[in-house]
């Protein structure tokens, strides 16, 4: 069925879908289309299975409200700081959730003819919270800029990551791969040119997008509409071996108390996978020969033989340019809401430099050698950073760019919120005076959004501090994530041979890669 587009005076705009016709509405001279179906509604058996296609409807599909979300333990904060914008509501209940939101900026003329680029959102979480509602991963900044925004839910925790051996693993990722077909098949009814794609996720979301790339369905004969890709804060190393994947079944199955099975699984109600989550965290998952890459902050990830950055340095997307970076003090989201970061000892450095590499003793010293002013607190927070984001993300980085054909684009967030102080003169840290969250995991998701006055955030316990950011960095922020999509280029010298990486705060610096001497020390 073809897409076509139309406006009535009066009326929101209709876009005739492959499934049937959808009303959004307008807002502030944009379109917004919310919660429209690109599977099957993911319920009993199907829960556990590929997704499928939705089925068609009659008339006029409303378009105009939030949808369900994936079932889900609510996670809108962490410690003393408020994460409601980033986690939105949680699980709102409803089987119809496999679903995408579209901003585009077609409804300002009443034009379908455009060919836009197009942007498709792949939200974080750790594997088992997020949503299309998050207040920060609104689209209307990139609608206003000529970019047409999808953004999706998927199956996430047990329906979505659990491996059982008489399902699909990463069914969670084969959301991402149904709803870049819906993409295909639908986008141009919205505006948005099917040959100019940019999958782009942040955390869990990034780590999906780098399987994505790594999978013979992402790039390959499938003709799936990815140009190119964005990985904020993901990691080329974060993927579960089926040794890990299977402690957890099992975990899971002793939990639930029934066979480690899809179909034992499918008899049972999602509110029964949310509620043993608990029983799940902190799980060791190291083994004989595999760190875990997630430290127990997650028992969910994507199952593969070998990582998305090792599939990448064989020639996968190859011919996918890539903008790939991390935060520069990932780690304090995990310490210092808690009060961990201020407290940590040179135990805790050990600790966690042993649970993340083979040789701990040597990895902090390389650390030690980088940073010796640096505290015990925030040695703690730059392994732990690294060894979840980091260094996968360096490493696929390098794996990219070692391949003609694509460009490869590497930025490190810098800019530190003052959020989370101590009370203390400053607060902060040795290396890093004010609020003690600076520039954590997250940090970077309202400037890619332009969405940092967004009230919410701003606050001594909100993500962004009381303080506001330099007042043109969301707009050059979002500006390069928006000609990155258009054009490949973000506005800097590719990262190749010399290892050129764009450190943005207050002021934008092109440098080479800082973490070279601990770069080494992870392989």
């Amino acid at each position: 069925m073809s897409s076509t587009h139309h406006n009535r005076p009066g009326a929101g705009p209709v876009v005739t879908t492959a499934q049937g016709a959808v009303r959004g509405r307008h807002e502030e001279g944009i379109a917004v289309f919310r919660d429209i179906p690109y599977a099957a509604p993911p319920t009993g058996a199907a829960r556990f299975a590929r997704p499928l296609p939705h089925a068609p409807w009659d008339g006029v599909r409303d378009a105009t409200a939030p949808g369900p979300t994936a079932p889900q333990p609510r996670r809108d904060a962490f410690g003393k700081l408020d994460m409601s914008p980033y986690f939105g509501p949680g699980w709102v209940p409803g089987d119809d959730y496999l679903t995408v939101n579209v901003w585009t900026p077609s409804g300002r003329d009443g034009s379908a003819g455009a060919s836009l680029p197009v942007l498709v959102f792949v939200h974080g979480g750790g594997f088992v919270a997020g949503s299309t509602r998050a207040p920060v991963a609104d689209g209307a900044a990139f609608a206003r800029d000529g970019v047409v925004l999808v953004t999706l839910n998927y199956r996430l925790g047990i329906p979505g990551f659990l491996q059982l051996p008489d399902a699909p693993d990463n069914r969670g990722v084969l959301d991402v791969l149904a709803a870049l077909r819906w993409v295909r098949e639908n986008i141009a009814g919205f505006g948005g040119d099917p040959g100019r794609v940019t999958l782009f996720g942040q955390s869990a979301g990034a780590t999906v997008v780098g399987a994505v790339l790594a999978s013979e369905d992402g790039t390959g004969p499938e003709g799936l509409p990815l140009r190119r890709a964005i990985m904020q804060s993901g990691s080329g190393l974060g993927a579960f071996t089926p040794e890990q994947a299977a402690r957890v079944t099992r975990a899971a199955a002793d939990a639930l108390g029934v066979e480690p099975r899809a179909d034992a699984f499918a008899q049972l109600p999602d509110a029964r996978f949310v509620e043993i989550m608990p029983q799940l965290a902190g799980m060791e998952l190291g083994t004989g020969s595999d760190t875990d890459p997630l430290l127990g902050l997650s028992p969910f990830s994507v199952v593969l033989d070998r990582q998305p950055a090792e599939s990448i340095a064989a020639g996968r997307a190859a011919g996918v340019d890539l903008l790939i970076g991390t935060n520069t003090e990932e780690g304090n989201l995990y310490l210092a809401p808690q009060g961990d970061l201020s407290s940590s000892t040179a135990a805790d450095v050990q600790a966690i430099a042993a649970r993340a590499h083979r040789d701990p003793a040597g990895l902090v010293d390389a650390y030690r050698t980088q940073r010796p002013r640096a505290s015990h607190g925030e040695l703690r927070s730059a392994i732990l950073g690294d060894a979840l984001f980091g260094a996968g993300s360096r490493r696929l980085a390098e794996a990219h760019a070692a391949h003609p054909g694509s460009t490869t684009h590497v930025f490190e967030f810098a800019w530190r919120s003052q959020a989370l102080s101590d009370g203390t003169a400053g607060g902060g840290t040795a290396d890093t005076p004010g609020g003690e969250l600076g520039a954590a995991h997250g940090m970077e998701l309202p400037f890619v959004f332009d969405r940092a006055a967004l009230p919410a955030l701003h606050g001594p316990h909100a993500l962004l501090g009381p303080e506001a950011p330099p007042a043109d960095l969301a707009a050059r922020m979002h500006a390069a994530w928006v000609a990155f999509a258009a054009t490949g280029e973000p506005g800097w010298e590719p990262y190749g041979t010399t290892r050129r990486v764009m450190r943005i705060d207050g002021a934008w610096t092109l440098t080479e890669d800082p973490h070279g001497p601990v770069r080494r020390a992870w392989y």
